[in-house]
């Protein structure tokens, strides 16, 4: 998968890239490699980014039911979308048009919610509604199987054929937001401020919004990003960052003691909590009596309740080595493509960040784990790992940026 200087000019990712290669080419000599490419990145606008694939750009209603958002979603192959306000007049700002993003992870969260009994322990409706529209990260005590209430085996299968999820709208689940309706860039942000917002703020997709017509111009994605770096390969900035091994660059980061995991043997849904708590997008499932990965589950993973209720009954405590047979038996039999049907995508410390970069865009994943030689996990590395060695936010620069979105409401606990 190597890349000539030259090589793939005629992919507007391509064609971004060499946007930097010239910039690259005129900078101040003495600014450090990490300087110039910040410089680069600050120098470009966000509306260069190339526009998101026409699934992407996919907005779901506020008067859809819960049922109808997950079929659009599952429908288009995303896993969250902007939800637009049908009462919101014609030439409303896009902060009065859209309530704010819905995804998979947050809907299922919020159904969870409403299964659990009242306890003192249990979140408040606010913190349990927000996190159900915006996919804020808050710890949901209540997912712990020792807190779980007993339900019948056949829960999201009934579940999913209920009145009640087929008459609930998006727009019932939506209570406070740490940002209202989210956080956004404008077309004249810079790259830059893109790069760090994926990565310092931990953000999983950026929306792009063009405040003349009020409505989002773009969504731009981790994958995007990824894909966009592949893209650059053969070219002199990409090359002279990208050829070093990621021992040089200092990853993985995270040492393996410090790694968030689960054991094979241990509930999925304590899986999904860990990722909610610790505010991860996955986490490796290790086989027991050792350090050997032998799965991932991702966020995204919690899908698989409402699209495919069928393939698990005892949701609660199904183990994460079942929940990956299972759904990888779903996947096969289906004819899907998906990591989990590969395995775990794995990597070695004298990989090159550009062998890193190319083999997350081909297999489409955020994420790949560190194994040394007898696959004993050592670490993982993510987009926003890859991003803080690319670039760095200087002192000061967001500035008053934050604040140019509406605040936490009162008594919120977001």
């Amino acid at each position: 998968m190597e890349g000539s200087p030259r090589s793939g000019l005629s992919s507007p990712e391509a064609k971004l890239g060499m946007r930097v290669e010239d910039l690259w080419d005129i900078m101040e000599p003495q600014l450090s490699p990490t300087e110039k490419l910040n410089a680069c990145f600050e120098s470009i606008p966000v509306s260069a980014f190339p526009p998101a694939p026409s699934n992407q750009a996919i907005e779901i209603k506020s008067d859809a039911s819960l049922g109808e958002a997950v079929q659009i979603l599952a429908q288009h192959k995303i896993l969250s979308a902007p939800v637009v306000d049908v009462d919101a007049p014609e030439d409303a700002s896009w902060i009065d048009r859209y309530i704010g993003i819905v995804e998979f992870a947050g809907i299922v969260f919020w159904l969870l919610c409403q299964s659990e009994p009242p306890s003192p322990r249990s979140p408040s409706s606010a913190t349990a509604l927000a996190a159900a529209t915006n996919g804020v990260n808050a710890e949901f005590e209540f997912l712990g199987p020792e807190s779980a209430a007993s339900t019948n085996g056949n829960f999201f299968e009934a579940l999913t054929s209920s009145d009640f999820y087929k008459n609930t709208k998006v727009r019932d689940i939506s209570g406070s937001f740490r940002w209202a309706p989210f956080l956004a860039l404008q077309t004249s942000n810079s790259f830059l401020t893109m790069l760090l917002l994926l990565s310092k703020y931990k953000m999983k997709s950026v929306p792009v919004v063009d405040l003349g017509d009020g409505k989002i111009e773009n969504i731009i994605t981790q994958s995007a990003v990824i894909h966009m770096l592949a893209e650059c390969a053969g070219l002199q900035w990409f090359e002279s960052w990208g050829t070093k091994r990621l021992s040089e660059l200092g990853l993985p980061v995270m040492t393996p003691n410090c790694l968030i995991k689960v054991h094979e043997d241990e509930p999925v849904l304590q899986a999904f909590k860990l990722m909610r708590k610790k505010r991860i997008g996955g986490i490796p499932v290790i086989e027991k009596g050792s350090s050997r990965a032998v799965g991932n589950i991702s966020l995204r993973d919690v899908q698989f309740l409402l699209t495919a209720p069928e393939i698990y009954h005892d949701y609660r405590s199904i183990t994460a080595k079942n929940f990956l047979t299972a759904v990888r038996s779903y996947l096969e039999k289906n004819h899907e493509n998906c990591p989990l049907v590969t395995g775990m995508i794995t990597c070695k410390r004298d990989h090159t960040m550009k062998e890193l970069i190319q083999l997350l865009d081909s297999e489409k994943v955020h994420r790949i784990y560190v194994v040394d030689n007898d696959g004993n996990l050592e670490g993982v590395i993510t987009l926003r790992d890859i991003i803080s060695k690319l670039v760095h936010e200087p002192r000061g620069y967001f500035g008053d940026f934050f604040d140019g979105v509406l605040p936490l409401p009162q008594n919120s606990r977001v």
